[in-house]
């Protein structure tokens, strides 16, 4: 064993990315089932009991923006580690900022796993990362959730997963073999990225036998040229790439004495939106709950889980898990005019009925926190129970318009790390784009603002009352790095111009956004 880890210590030193795409970072984007307080609608919905969460873990946090707002907004200490030297760099300085004691470093998984200075964790999460890594990464992953995580404790994964991704997985070979043996010497990732998928457009146009067996290849294909290179880069040009059904999960894991518990994705829970009554009547067959799931994924052709996966998990009686509802508080997280009565899952687009979904909304309108119960007696007048209640609560949170809300001493607790967060990245958005989240101490997560309402956001902060003064604001901004704004791909040349259409989306900033973003404890 010692001899074995040595042998991956001087792997870690003299080939320390292993194949994975390091040339370029990774984009900047949040995730939002990373946040343990997510866990507490989807577990509630299972019966089962949440632990107490106060140490957690994210294995490859990218650029550390996910870890960074839940550290700052929480009371939880966190620890973490990306081997992209360069990453770890950014996520530092972002926890810098907040203030929060946090512990991110850039060693790999071989030599983060072994340290003999971590606790215990009551959650350990990791996004994507297990589809690009190697078996023997995977085992150590396996190892460290048996040995690290709390009995109690939450393990997060999400991964790619079959069937949803077996059609395109010759398509994803040709990309990468393209780069590999294709791509010219000294040529950059993103050129080789482009290159490949050029080639995959001159092949398709010759109406090979494959796009004419597996039509739907071709509409994903276009999906996938118009998403952003470096995504690109990892997602599909490592040297490891492997989806997996989660039988195969469930194998990985079965020392690590973890057992399945729910998906994170809201909306899966919700039959009604996903499965017809001959499939749900074929699923209530099935008792093994892995086997369950694999032939669900099946059924509606899952592309990527978002799973958690429980030590130790302790079933709710039913009076317990109604009690637990009832206390259960959420907020509006979008606003009330843009919340659309809409929603999707597996079988298509649903309409929500107005009868049941416009008067919960209108108890949340005014932007402040609610008990589930609160919700229950206001409307229950209205023939509205608290099945429909709770139903209602996951559809809109699955949708992204309501959030789980922590308590209010440690919302107050979390503001003074939030605020220095959001001020480093408000201030970071007089020059870049690329991080549009700030951090909530009210859902403990991330909260979306393109880099205009970043700055918005900084001018009110900075008592400049009217929109019109936001955007003459922006708009100074920009001048002094000779930027202009770019509308539908038209770049817009004149002052006037400029200015008007800055003054317009600040008012819809003012109208839509900071009603949203005062619930949210932001302002």
């Amino acid at each position: 064993m010692i001899d074995n880890l040595k042998f991956r210590e001087i792997r870690v030193m003299t080939d320390w990315n292993e194949g994975y795409v390091t040339d370029i970072g990774y984009v900047y984007e949040y995730q939002s089932e990373l946040n343990p307080l997510k866990q507490q609608l989807a577990f509630l919905n299972q019966r089962i009991a949440l632990p107490t969460i106060s140490t957690a873990c994210e294995l490859g946090f990218g650029q550390g923006v996910s870890v960074n707002i839940h550290s700052a907004a929480s009371d939880v200490e966190w620890w973490g580690t990306d081997f992209n030297p360069a990453q770890t760099n950014f996520a530092q300085t972002l926890g810098k900022a907040s203030g929060k004691n946090i512990h991110l470093g850039d060693e790999a998984f071989a030599e983060f796993c072994q340290r003999d200075d971590l606790p215990d964790f009551d959650f350990i999460s990791m996004h994507g990362i297990w589809t690009w890594i190697s078996d023997e990464n995977r085992a150590i992953i396996a190892d460290f959730v048996r040995r690290k995580l709390k009995v109690g404790g939450v393990f997060f994964i999400s991964y790619n997963t079959q069937p949803g991704w077996a059609g395109l997985m010759p398509l994803r070979n040709l990309l990468f073999e393209h780069s590999q043996v294709m791509g010219a010497s000294g040529q950059g990732v993103v050129e080789r990225v482009d290159a490949a998928l050029n080639f995959t457009d001159a092949l398709f146009a010759t109406n090979p036998a494959y796009t004419r067996v597996n039509p739907m290849v071709i509409e994903r294909f276009e999906g996938i040229k118009k998403q952003h290179r470096h995504y690109l880069a990892h997602e599909y040009f490592n040297k490891d790439w492997q989806p997996m059904l989660i039988s195969d999960m469930a194998k990985w894991l079965s020392n690590s004495k973890v057992e399945y518990a729910c998906s994170a994705n809201y909306l899966s829970h919700l039959d009604f939106i996903n499965l017809t009554p001959e499939q749900k009547e074929l699923l209530a067959g099935i008792h093994d709950p892995i086997f369950k799931e694999t032939v669900r994924d099946f059924i509606v052709n899952q592309q990527f889980r978002r799973d958690y996966w429980v030590k130790g998990g302790r079933k709710l009686t039913a009076h317990e898990q109604l009690e637990g509802i009832r206390k259960q508080r959420v907020i509006l997280t979008a606003h009330r005019s843009n919340i659309s009565l809409k929603t999707a899952g597996s079988l298509g687009e649903v309409t929500l009925s107005e009868e049941i979904y416009t008067p919960i909304l209108d108890v949340l309108s005014d932007y402040q926190i609610k008990s589930v119960e609160q919700i229950e007696k206001i409307v229950e007048p209205l023939g509205i129970d608290i099945g429909k209640v709770w139903q209602a609560v996951l559809v809109l949170a699955g949708s992204n318009a309501i959030a789980a809300a922590q308590d209010n001493a440690l919302i107050d607790k979390a503001k003074n790390h939030t605020e220095k967060l959001n001020l480093h990245i408000m201030n970071r958005a007089k020059y870049s784009a690329e991080l549009e989240w700030i951090a909530s101490p009210v859902t403990a997560g991330g909260v979306k603002l393109p880099r205009f309402q970043l700055l918005f956001l900084s001018a009110y902060l900075q008592n400049h009352q009217q929109p019109v003064e936001w955007a003459n604001y922006v708009w100074q901004i920009l001048v002094v790095q000779y930027q202009n704004v770019l509308i539908v791909g038209k770049m817009l040349e004149t002052t006037e111009e400029n200015l008007e259409e800055l003054t317009q989306q600040a008012n819809v900033f003012a109208l839509e956004k900071l009603p949203v973003l005062k619930g949210l404890g932001i302002i």
